[in-house]
């Protein structure tokens, strides 16, 4: 069963288990289950798909229950006008914070401008060594994307030499070899947590808010690394 975060006649919102699919997807290939259908016959009754959260991703995931909601949150959507907080693990020590101001490609070789603002909540440095250093540091962060753009977490960490740590396409390959063969951890300790917007009907503010809970790898990681995430379960 798939864990209701908020619901009335317009709007539902789940938290969505890290590796569970959105929707069929030719760049994601086949499932077994996709959260819009898997939604739908929980509750039994159609739902349509607000925005999107990568396969590996988990948390906030929201829905319309009609047409016009969906057109009028969509556009709070597009005109950045929706709050987006995501939780990461990265590798090494971020700054405390910082605004990443990098355009991005998208898969239609269209270059768009992108923006994410991160604070880092925690850090860690274990007894694990990597390349030519004794031990492994890493970040617990927030980040608030103020744009959308594909995959823009994971390549905006790249960009500054912070990768997410398990992410295969835009983060270190030989840092997650090291935990395969350390942890046997080959998932991506990145979680949508908190989504914060005016209500398209009721303009009531709603903030909503997703426990790590769904995502037992990522607290399978903080566990290692010592961090403290008891706020956010």
């Amino acid at each position: 069963m798939l864990e209701i975060l908020y619901q009335d006649d317009y709007l539902i919102a789940i938290n969505k288990p890290s590796g569970l699919l959105v929707h069929k997807s030719k760049y994601a290939g086949p499932a077994d289950e996709y959260a819009v259908e898997k939604l739908a016959n929980q509750i039994g009754k159609k739902v349509h798909l607000v925005h999107r959260l990568d396969r590996k991703t988990s948390g906030v995931l929201l829905f319309a229950f009609d047409k016009e909601t969906l057109k009028l949150i969509s556009d709070q959507f597009m005109n950045r006008e929706v709050e987006k907080k995501y939780l990461a693990i990265v590798r090494g020590w971020t700054k405390e914070e910082e605004t990443i101001d990098y355009d991005l490609t998208n898969e239609n070789e269209i270059v768009q401008n992108a923006i994410t603002n991160y604070r880092r909540l925690q850090t860690s440095e274990i007894d694990l060594p990597f390349l030519k250093h004794p031990t492994s540091r890493y970040s617990f962060v927030e980040a608030i994307p103020e744009t959308g753009r594909f995959h823009q977490l994971r390549k905006h960490f790249k960009h500054i030499l912070h990768p997410i740590l398990g992410c295969r396409k835009h983060g270190c390959n030989k840092q997650n070899k090291l935990w395969l063969n350390a942890f046997n951890v080959t998932t991506m300790p990145l979680h949508s947590h908190q989504l914060n917007f005016q209500h398209p009907i009721t303009n009531q503010n709603i903030s909503i808010n997703a426990s790590l809970n769904v995502n037992p790898d990522f607290l399978q990681i903080g566990k290692i690394l010592g961090f403290d995430l008891a706020e956010y379960i």
